[in-house]
């Protein structure tokens, strides 16, 4: 028998190209679409504007869904859930929800693992494993809205993986995601968050791409974002920097930039004139979080080491915040995720 094909992923043309194919008129597709995201339909059967004949071809020949949840952890600190999801292949990945004021957040995965090997991210000691499909990522938002039974207002990429080295299937992603037919998150409140990947970053600028922009920096000091971050090695500060301030001129947008903050090692005052230089003409916001401690070496700062290296770095002259992760306490806060027992040894219950 011929595999099913998985229509979750798959856009509005793409959906009425296959009911052509199969020869159904095309715009059933519209119909579907919508089922699938604005509806979140887990069969066929709930579809039910679509002929009885159909719906039961489309059994026949398609299926809906790629991920299987199989944890779901809240915290007891924060307003935060953690979802462990179940690839078809076995692999697993963790996307995390955080409810703040009327903000409804959703920090999607799409990487089974990463190969950037940041020292500091318990992602990266997975390794690589490989890239998501576009319906895998988008699959992670229709299925915690559908658990959540309300609509996110807010998508972040920056769980596992590097979205830009999987470029293409991320924006499909997003813009499945944004569809005014369909999950209808707006352009500006969906976040692609990337560690420097520097033609991509260019690529993303030239295509104007219309979500917001976001650059995990965590250094301004070549020598010590080389030290935690590899990638900087192939894409040096310098280059990045103009990467960042081309795509704020032309878009005309703040690039978000991220700053983890390390204890001893990159909160100094020498980081604190080097980032000032950096950012020096740019348009840009800094975030400053503080650093959520996985198995590693590094360590958090205290509260009053945060606020000192705030008040000290005020006059970097552009917009400035502290933003304290929530869920670590179910290690779901930035830099935590990572899937800790293989495909066999995952006992937990079914959600």
């Amino acid at each position: 028998m011929p595999e099913k094909t998985n229509l979750t992923g798959l856009l509005p043309d793409e959906l009425e190209s296959f009911l052509a194919d199969h020869g159904e008129k095309p715009f059933r597709g519209r119909q579907l679409f919508q089922w699938l995201y604005q509806k979140k339909a887990e069969s066929f059967d709930e579809m039910t504007n679509l002929s009885k004949s159909l719906r039961q071809k489309l059994g026949q020949i398609a299926e809906i869904g790629h991920l299987k949840c199989i944890n779901r952890q809240s915290s007891q600190e924060t307003i935060a859930t953690k979802y462990l999801f179940q690839l078809k292949d076995g692999y697993h990945i963790e996307s995390v929800y955080i409810y703040e004021q009327d903000r409804h957040t959703l920090c999607i995965s799409s990487q089974a693992g990463c190969a950037l090997n940041c020292s500091f991210c318990a992602t990266g000691r997975l390794g690589f494993q490989r890239n998501l499909s576009a319906g895998e990522i988008v699959d992670q938002v229709i299925q915690v809205e559908r658990d959540l039974q309300r609509e996110l207002t807010n998508i972040v990429f920056m769980g596992m993986g590097e979205p830009l080295n999987n470029y293409n299937n991320a924006i499909k992603a997003a813009t499945l995601i944004n569809h005014n037919e369909g999950l209808a998150v707006g352009a500006r409140r969906i976040v692609i968050s990337t560690a420097g990947i520097v033609p991509a970053i260019y690529r993303f600028t030239k295509e104007e791409q219309r979500y917001r922009l976001a650059i995990s920096l965590n250094a301004a000091i070549q020598a010590k974002r080389e030290q935690i971050m590899p990638i900087s090695k192939r894409f040096p500060l310098a280059e990045l920097a103009e990467a960042m301030k081309t795509y704020s001129r032309k878009m005309r947008e703040l690039v978000t930039i991220e700053y983890v903050l390390i204890r001893g090692f990159n909160d100094q005052n020498e980081d604190i004139a080097a980032l000032k230089q950096l950012l020096k003409g740019m348009r840009c916001k800094l975030n400053i979080i503080p650093y959520n401690e996985t198995a590693g070496k590094y360590r958090r700062p205290a509260a009053g080491e945060v606020d000192r290296f705030y008040q000290k770095a005020k006059d970097i002259g552009v917009p400035m915040y502290i933003r304290w992760s929530k869920g670590d306490d179910v290690d779901a806060a930035c830099g935590q995720l990572a899937v800790k027992k293989s495909p066999s040894t995952i006992h937990k219950k079914q959600v």
